[in-house]
Formats: C-alpha cells, structure tokens, sequence
C-alpha cells in the first residue's frame, strides 16, 4: 500500500473515501469536520448522526455529498469530551482502514486525528497513524494520502514516513 503525505484540504483530495476526526456523537463542528461539512453539505452530518452515538474507536460510513471522494468515513476519535489519546487515535485509525477496505475503496485520505480540538500532539499522531497504515494488511486499499493542514504537520508526517531526517 502506498502511503502519502498532502498539506492540504482533504475535502479536495480526489480519492475514493475520506476519513473525517468525529466525536462519537458525530455532529461535525470545527476543523476537519467543519471543512468536509462545508465542502460537502449538510447531508454528509445528518447522514452520519443518523447512525450516532458509536462508540469510541468506532466508525460509520456516509456518502461523500458534493465531495469528490465517494464517502467519508466518520472515525470517533474522540468523545463529548473532545479529547482523545494514543490508544484512540491507533484503534480509530486501524478502524478506519478497515471500513475503507470493505466499502471496497482503493484510496483513502486521512486527517491528522486527534490534533485539532482533540489536542493531541502531532508528531505523537503522524508515528502512531503511519505504524498503524504500515502495520495494516489490505484488500482493497492501494493508496492512504495523510491530507495534512500546515507545514509543521507536513513535516512530521514525512518524518513518521521516513522521508525527511530528524
């Protein structure tokens, strides 16, 4: 599986499905949820509370909207609390390959999890999110993009990826 690093909007990436960094609530506020939200319409959150409260670590999946990735997966990083941890962010993401892998997509982008309102630190994120895509055995899946807001987030995801030294 090929593993890629974007600074961008990930509700621009063009991939098949698209992992939103949810409370388990699934509402979508701020953040990478507010941009899937705003890009995509408000179908995409009602869709996605619908099938709400998850778990934590869980994930639903909803259709992408006026997105163009055909779906986003809703990975609950997080509770009402809007705090997460590194066993949160392992367990969602590995839940969220999952679901991308049965839904059948070949591409997904994913969210620095956990480090926008979650708090959590990002080069924390970027080692345990790749270990995690690395680790991970697919089906489907061809291609994961870590769609990533800022340069400092750029840089620690191609740390994690072993494309930049220490």
């Amino acid at each position: 599986m090929q593993l890629d690093v974007v600074e961008g909007d990930i509700a621009e990436l063009e991939v098949d499905a698209i992992a939103n960094a949810a409370n388990n609530q699934l509402w979508m506020g701020a953040g990478v949820a507010g941009a899937i939200k705003r890009a995509g319409g408000s179908e995409i959150e009602a869709e996605a509370m619908a099938q709400g409260p998850i778990e934590v670590g869980e994930a639903v999946v909803t259709g992408g909207g006026s997105l163009r990735a055909s779906h986003v997966i809703h990975g609950a990083v997080m509770g009402q609390d809007l705090r997460t941890d590194a066993d949160l962010v392992a367990t969602t993401t590995r839940r969220v390959l999952e679901v991308a892998d049965e839904l059948g997509a070949r591409s997904l982008g994913l969210p620095a999890f956990g480090t926008g309102v979650g708090g959590f630190p990002l080069e924390e994120c970027a080692a345990i999110m790749v270990g995690e895509a690395r680790a991970y055995e697919p089906r489907n899946l061809e291609r994961v993009v870590f769609a990533v807001f800022g340069d400092h987030a750029e840089e620690a995801f191609r740390r994690a990826l072993g494309e930049l030294e220490d």
